[in-house]
């Protein structure tokens, strides 16, 4: 069932970027639609009911709601600037929910607070040189990536003070999520566009968010 869902996850990523590269944006929205499901499926398969495992599934599914919010911006054009932000909204509520997962996890979540937020202003300060976008953009920017980033210094933070299969393979999935959004910041304020790094950015993303749904079978 698994190798079923990544197959299906995988092949409607691909064309769902080639309807979109041809500005087919419904088709490629339903299509995304289809691939975000297939993690939000894996996340069920793999769960088996327990409250860490709910907040994972709650995270799986608020990023799938994400992911139609973004690609609706390109079908309603003249509302796309308020449908992006709400896209980041419903994403920056999936990563609360994964941070406050991990937390109950945690047994040193004060340093990796702590570790997490050093990293956040490092990062904001770098990519606030190398895009331009508006305040309000910079504003949820600064909200976005600090949640982010904290949730993979706690991740981290899990697997250093209490190593396990779950914890390693959560932490991975959030990193490839992290990097994720730092390449499609980068695309989409950066100088120029470049559909190498959407397909980058696309890649990482479901690979991510896929290796979360499975790190619940770990449990």
């Amino acid at each position: 069932m698994l190798y079923i869902l990544m197959v299906i996850c995988a092949i409607s990523m691909g064309v769902y970027l080639y309807y979109e590269t041809r500005q087919k944006y419904v088709i490629a929205v339903i299509l995304k639609g289809v691939a975000s499901l297939c993690f939000v499926t894996c996340g069920i398969v793999c769960s088996k009911g327990s409250m860490l495992e709910n907040m994972v599934l709650c995270g799986l599914i608020l990023g799938a709601i994400a992911d139609v919010f973004l690609n609706l911006r390109y079908v309603s054009e003249k509302n796309g600037k308020l449908i992006f932000i709400m896209g980041i909204l419903v994403f920056l509520a999936g990563h609360i929910v994964y941070l406050a997962s991990m937390l109950t996890l945690s047994v040193n979540w004060p340093l990796s607070m702590a570790v997490g937020a050093v990293l956040a202003a490092c990062l904001i300060t770098w990519l606030f040189k190398v895009i331009s976008a508006d305040r309000s953009f910079k504003a949820l920017g600064v909200v976005y990536l600090g949640a982010i980033v904290l949730l993979n210094a706690v991740a981290v933070g899990n697997t250093i003070s209490q190593p396990s299969a779950f914890r390693g393979a959560f932490a991975t999935g959030a990193f490839l999520f992290l990097v994720s959004d730092i390449v499609l910041i980068i695309n989409v304020f950066g100088d120029k566009y470049r559909q190498s790094f959407r397909i980058i950015n696309t890649i990482l993303y479901y690979g991510g968010q896929m290796i979360i749904a499975m790190s619940l079978l770990l449990l």
